[in-house]
């Protein structure tokens, strides 16, 4: 590892460890990344567990939250008619798009990641302005992303189980 990989690596984990968010490092067995960190954010009992991975030989790092979707609203999705599941996953990715953030959907598996890159600056660095602007950028498009999975739920998953799920009841306040 050089020392601007060390020094970016050492930054991003002192970023998360001043705001209280930082889980744990990833263990890396892929030749493919330099280093990643799991975090929560917000630092809320509504945290969205999420990743920042540095590739190798890149000069970027990426914010990603990968999410998979509960198992109720699965079944309230295959339970829609004239192809609203379909039409789901477009709106989600319309609303990617717009967003200016990079997704994958497995619409087979019901699950979909959101993420977003950043460019380190000459000297290999990144201000914590831009990288928490980028963890905020993931986070509402993961948090709108719900909201629209919501509204095509409803009506097909039971009132109850909307008050058992954190995702249903989250009012997604940075800090509350």
């Amino acid at each position: 590892m050089t020392d601007n990989e060390s020094n970016i690596k050492l930054l991003i984990q002192e970023y998360l460890l001043d705001e209280g968010l930082l889980r744990k490092k990833i263990p890396i067995d892929d030749k493919k990344l330099e280093f990643g960190f799991q975090f929560i954010f917000p630092p809320s009992p509504i945290a969205q567990k999420m990743v920042v991975l540095k590739p190798k030989n890149k000069d970027l790092i990426i914010i990603s939250n990968p999410i998979q979707i509960a198992p109720q609203q699965v079944d309230a999705l295959n339970a829609l008619e004239n192809n609203k599941k379909l039409q789901f996953f477009m709106d989600l990715r319309k609303f990617f798009l717009i967003r200016d953030v990079f997704f994958r959907i497995d619409t087979q598996k019901f699950r979909y990641e959101i993420s977003d890159q950043i460019f380190l600056k000459k000297d290999g660095t990144i201000s914590k302005n831009s990288f928490f602007k980028s963890i905020r950028k993931v986070f509402t498009c993961a948090a709108y992303s719900n909201m629209i999975l919501t509204e095509y739920c409803m009506g097909k998953i039971k009132p109850g189980d909307y008050s058992k799920s954190k995702d249903f009841t989250s009012d997604f306040s940075l800090y509350s």
